[in-house]
């Protein structure tokens, strides 16, 4: 195999690895991990305690992901001769691949925002007991973990399309 051919295939791998991690995270977190943590332990201290160790895990993966897939990104960019340059918009592939760069910074952002601000815990006065329910803030996590997995869903459905677009995988 030519080192070009296998550079090419190793920097597809590892996007490919970096968008498993990231939104197969998500998937994860959300389907499985918080509702069976909150079955099993309800929604008290404990099952928060746990949720936190786990989103605190999760982000140090997420931040490499970021990382590795804008490095993988420019690289498999610059190998295709469809891409054009960043938020082009003169044909469907450039209109999709924008879009999908778009999803990836609203994701980034909500990612950020979920996990250096929301995750941490909220000052509760001395006199006051944390309650089992979920406070404003914890509910705002919640909701912004399934807004990026849903944006995440849609990058993954939006690379299903480009790769239709320039003609990968079975006529």
């Amino acid at each position: 195999m030519p080192p070009t051919k296998l550079v090419f295939a190793l920097v597809t791998f590892f996007h490919d690895l970096f968008t498993a991690v990231w939104i197969g995270g998500l998937v994860v977190l959300a389907t499985a991990v918080m509702p069976a943590t909150l079955k099993a332990l309800g929604r008290g201290p404990e099952a928060k305690r746990v949720l936190n160790a786990i989103q605190t895990r999760l982000s140090r993966w997420v931040y490499v992901s970021i990382v590795g897939l804008a490095v993988t990104g420019i690289l498999l960019g610059r190998r295709s001769g469809g891409a054009g340059g960043l938020f082009q918009f003169a044909t469907p592939y450039q209109v999709a691949l924008s879009i999908k760069h778009l999803l990836y910074l609203l994701m980034i952002a909500l990612a950020l925002v979920r996990s250096l601000y929301l995750a941490r815990p909220e000052p509760t006065p001395r006199s006051k007991k944390r309650s089992p329910e979920m406070t404003p803030r914890e509910r705002l996590s919640a909701a912004a973990l399934m807004l990026n997995l849903a944006l995440g869903v849609l990058v993954l459905l939006l690379s299903a399309y480009l790769a239709a677009l320039s003609g990968a995988g079975p006529a």
